[in-house]
This record gives C-alpha cells, structure tokens and sequence, in this order.
C-alpha cells in the first residue's frame, strides 16, 4: 500500500521552486581560516608533521612519512588537511612532491590565544590577590572545631537491604 505524502498547510516543501532555499552547507566547506587552523592542529600527527617540517624544510612526502607507523595514504590525508588550512604548500618536481610549512595562518591562532591569555592572566591575578588578603586576615581564618553546627550527626542508612530468603529446589 503506498501514501501519498501532502504537505502540511503553512509548511514548506523543499522540492517547490516558490519557497525560499534551505541550504545545509557542509561545514568543511564553511569554515573560517582559523577554525580550519584549530582543526588542522587538533590532530597530534599533524602536528608533528608540522615539527618535522619545522626542522627540516622541503621534505618529499615519503620522506616526511617515514618515521610515522601509519600508511602512506593515511599521510596524504593528513597533509591534505593541512594543505587545506594553508599550514603546508606542496610543490611538485617530477614524481617528488615536496612540502613546506607555511606559518602564516598560525599568527591569527596566536592572536586569538593572546587575547584570551591576557583574560586568564588577569583573572588569576586578582584570584591570588584574594587569596593573599584572606591569609593576611586572622578574622576569616576557620575555628580549629570540625563543626560548627549544633545538631548531631545522623548514621546514614545502609545502601542496600538485606538479603532474602534462599529458594530451595
């Protein structure tokens, strides 16, 4: 048996040409240069794909996969990721592709860290501030007693009930 599917009155169907778009774009292809850079940075073996480069500049790809314990492929991902936050350039010569890491999109991550580095700083310093004034002050310094309240303590009950009887069979 088939059923036919009519729209609700007063909603939108997606298929009608008169309706405004609905557009899910993907996020890959949506995102800002320094989500791209946090992403690209998120992963430990893109990283230290950045180091190696770092040290030694202009690698071919099999060379700068060599030391890790995943495929090649598995590589050529990574550096694919990369090559799309404009963290490496790979340059083709012959059947040798060699990369080279491009810092620049670091500087905004870095300014982005800055600012809130800056906020944490300041928060912390006026937390130790606090702290200091509470140790200076003897008024605010807790009673050697363990409680202050003048009710007893209550036995808590127990956490399961006891056992039942045994079935005999």
């Amino acid at each position: 048996m088939l059923f036919a599917l009519k729209p609700a009155v007063g909603r939108m169907r997606l298929d009608n040409p008169d309706s405004p778009s609905i557009l899910n774009y993907m996020v890959k292809f949506n995102a800002a240069p320094l989500d791209r850079t946090f992403a690209a940075l998120a992963d430990p073996t893109r990283r230290a794909l950045l180091a190696r480069l770092a040290e030694q500049p202009g690698l071919s790809v099999s060379a700068l996969a060599e030391p890790f314990g995943v495929s090649l492929p598995a590589i050529m991902k990574h550096l694919d990721v990369l090559a799309d936050a404009e963290l490496v350039a790979r340059t083709k010569s012959g059947r040798t592709v060699s990369c080279q890491l491009n810092a620049a999109p670091m500087h905004d991550a870095i300014a982005w860290l800055n600012r809130y580095e800056r906020f944490w700083s300041e928060a912390l310093r006026r937390l130790a501030v606090f702290l200091e004034e509470e140790e200076s002050c003897p008024s605010n310094q807790p009673s050697s007693r363990a409680s202050l309240s003048s009710g007893a303590s209550k036995r808590r009950p127990p956490k399961s009930s006891p056992r039942g009887p045994i079935r005999k069979k």
